[in-house]
């Protein structure tokens, strides 16, 4: 996976103006696995603003494009990614699906909804990548349904260890738009953080679940 520098910096100077992503080392968030965190990342808060919106489809379009073609089918992962996933299909003129984190307890049961058939090619949109398990579970419902993943393609990645050994082992392809190397240099030229901030920042990114303890 490589970045394109000038997307991942805009990237990343885009979603610290809007604060969809909140950097503090000295007050650290508390993620839902217990992990102590200096970042915290929502990228939907980019869908209320057009014009960065338009920017991040427009990317993921490109980057789908570059390096998968043209798939059959485009599917967003819930829920962060079922509104980004179908502003790509809509601009790449591409049926859209979206595929649940556990099967509907009702109804059909769908863990895929729309419709998807055997055999057909599928790009995978997220919005963010952090250990990927969460991600590669929709690409192994797409896989169950007989579907040829090309790969995903995500709006940002913390870049643990962790997520590229599970792709790696998944055998799946994954590229992002920005990343935590890009936010990091980002922040500290739009001074959002500090020098003194880089060394905790960093160290978070080496082992996460010591981090602050």
């Amino acid at each position: 996976m490589k970045l394109n520098d000038d997307t991942a910096l805009k990237i990343a100077e885009f979603l610290l103006q809007i604060k969809a992503i909140k950097l503090n080392p000295t007050a650290p968030y508390t993620w839902a696995s217990g992990w102590k965190s200096p970042i915290y990342c929502d990228n939907r808060i980019a869908l209320s603003h057009p014009k960065i919106r338009t920017y991040i489809r427009q990317q993921l379009v490109q980057n789908i494009t570059t390096n998968y073609g043209k798939p059959d089918v485009i599917a967003g992962v819930a829920t962060g990614a079922i509104a980004q996933g179908a502003l790509v299909a809509e601009a790449m003129g591409l049926p859209f699906v979206y595929v649940r984190a556990s099967a509907k307890e009702h109804g059909m049961g769908n863990l895929i909804e729309g419709k998807i058939e055997k055999g057909q090619t599928v790009v995978v949109v997220e919005d963010l990548i952090s250990t990927g398990m969460s991600s590669l579970k929709a690409v192994d419902a797409l896989r169950n349904a007989d579907c040829d993943v090309k790969g995903m393609v995500a709006i940002f990645s913390y870049g643990f260890k962790v997520a590229n050994d599970n792709f790696k082992k998944a055998k799946c392809k994954l590229n992002t738009l920005s990343d935590y190397d890009a936010l990091i240099k980002q922040a500290l030229k739009s001074n959002f953080i500090t020098d003194n901030d880089l060394k905790s920042l960093k160290a978070w990114r080496e082992s996460p679940e010591e981090w602050g303890k």
